[in-house]
């Protein structure tokens, strides 16, 4: 199948979403070396030669009370890029996660007869179940992450393919650990805990407090404890105003991004709940699990809410292989508790280490040439 003259649309609408359609673009440039591709996106992205009319950045919105907040300007923008998109006729549009926007979006693309695709199958498997008969009406196929989707999205009348994650492609089976330690200058025989507090701004100040506070209490009764955190990009200055504030004695090694160095670094990690989690688990690593969103937003997910678990890595073993501390349990003691128990259960680590490379080698399915194939056979439909 020959690309040309049109381009093909895609938005990506946060850091993580970016990062994997960062990685779908290597494999559309490999399959289609002349594919033209533009819309909302982030750094990832460019560096595959995207066209970012908007930043990805403005679509960054955390929960009900966030998005409520900033409804106005990204109404703006979807029906800015509605506009523009209905006017060019693009070759078909993929949507890489951000579901509120994108499933929107799609629908009208849809109903003037252009191809939709969406990117991740929004989490109907946890909460808002409802929410697949609006992926019916608005996609033509979905790209399922996880190999569970596709049966669930077929019941609904939904085509999907299971494509695996391109994190697992990513990152290499066999943990690089000592050239990770060496690069960030940490002994081989170093204990090391790696803090990751969340990639977005509300994020960090409802989550880094009790992260940075339960790391003083670990440094304070094992002195000898390391300790790196990895910082998403513009967010180092509220990183350093929060701990002067709520952990000013702590000793910690500041990192701008290199996440995936810390994590096949560290011996633990105490992680907020998202992609990082997955990326956790796919380093092979123990971690705890911690993570608070406001009042109105955690009253409205537990009525939503059908799975016990928040974490990738226990909802995709199917049961609490790491511990979550969420919410009011998401307090410096508890988090230092738990990180020291898994500090401490060598054999519980190897036996985490086995589970996880068996979700490591289930979830590597070379992503982006398997959904460069399914692109190209809906765009051909």
């Amino acid at each position: 199948m020959q690309l040309a003259g049109m381009p093909l649309a895609m938005v990506a609408g946060e850091a993580s979403g970016d990062l994997l359609a960062g990685l779908l673009l290597g494999g559309l440039r490999e399959r289609w070396p002349g594919l033209q591709t533009v819309g909302i996106g982030g750094p990832k992205m460019a560096e595959q030669g995207f066209q970012a009319w908007w930043p990805h950045h403005k679509l960054s919105v955390h929960g009900y009370v966030d998005a409520l907040r900033h409804f106005r300007e990204i109404y703006g923008i979807r029906e800015a890029l509605t506009e523009r998109l209905l006017q060019q006729r693009p070759l078909g549009f993929v949507g890489v996660d951000a579901p509120d926007f994108n499933l929107g979006l799609e629908l009208r693309l849809r109903r003037a007869g252009i191809r939709t695709i969406h990117f991740v199958c929004p989490s109907i498997w946890a909460w808002r179940g409802g929410r697949v008969k609006r992926i019916a009406r608005s996609t033509d196929h979905v790209l399922c992450l996880f190999p569970f989707e596709p049966e669930l999205l077929a019941r609904a009348g939904v085509p999907a393919t299971f494509v695996g994650h391109p994190l697992a492609d990513l990152i290499p089976l066999e943990v690089p650990r000592a050239a990770s330690r060496q690069a960030l200058g940490l002994a081989d025989d170093a204990a090391v805990v790696a803090l990751l507090p969340g990639s977005r701004a509300g994020e960090m100040r409802r989550i880094a407090p009790p992260f940075l506070q339960a790391a003083a209490l670990l440094q304070r009764r094992r002195p000898e404890l390391r300790f790196v955190l990895p910082v998403a990009d513009g967010l180092r200055g509220l990183l350093d105003e929060l701990q002067r504030e709520h952990a000013p004695e702590l000793a910690v090694q500041v990192l701008d991004g290199r996440s995936h160095e810390a994590l096949a670094a560290c011996d633990a990690t105490l992680i907020a709940s998202g992609t990082a989690t997955l990326e956790a688990a796919l380093f092979k690593r123990p971690m705890v699990i911690g993570y608070r969103v406001q009042w109105l937003n955690a009253q409205i997910w537990r009525m939503l809410g059908y799975l016990p678990w928040v974490g990738l890595p226990n909802i995709l073993c199917r049961e609490f292989v790491v511990p979550e501390l969420l919410q009011q349990q998401c307090e410096p003691q508890a988090l230092a508790d738990a990180v020291l128990a898994q500090l401490d259960d060598r054999a519980g680590a190897e036996r985490l280490a086995l589970r996880f490379t068996e979700l490591h080698h289930l979830l590597r399915r070379d992503t982006a040439r398997r959904a460069a194939d399914a692109i190209a056979q809906v765009l051909q439909g």
